[in-house]
């Protein structure tokens, strides 16, 4: 029991000082950076018009106190088992339901828009905002 326990402190020091497992429960888009493979994503976000009014949680996380801690530990998780374990595509992809979660907040954000170009986006005949 002693050892188990003496695991899971090392396991939750390395995750919250060593990987600053914290600063992923904020909403600083700098966390994301805690991962070299996203220094040209946050590069991008900090030349692009979204930089004003919206961070990475704001288009990669579900609205909802639950959701968005429900994605963002998944993600969190898959993300941490991929890069331990090296096995990741490069690029890197987003996968099917983070891509449905940005999509819904692209057409959120910009409804007016995507309302006066797509009027029938229900079901299979949604445009695709990130081609």
């Amino acid at each position: 029991m002693v050892i188990l326990i003496g695991i899971a402190a090392g396991i939750g020091c390395y995750t919250f000082i060593y990987a600053r497992g914290g600063s992923y429960l904020t909403n600083d888009p700098r966390a994301c950076m805690n991962c070299h493979m996203m220094n040209d994503h946050y590069a991008a976000w900090t030349k692009s018009t979204h930089r004003a009014v919206a961070v990475c949680n704001d288009c990669h996380t579900p609205s909802g106190f639950f959701a968005k801690y429900a994605t963002k530990a998944n993600n969190g998780f898959w993300h941490s088992f991929g890069f331990t374990t090296g096995r990741f595509p490069e690029p890197l992809r987003i996968t099917p339901g983070n891509r449905t979660i940005a999509l819904d907040a692209c057409r959120k954000c910009h409804a007016d828009i995507v309302d006066a170009i797509d009027p029938n986006h229900a079901g299979k005949n949604r445009s695709d905002c990130i081609r």
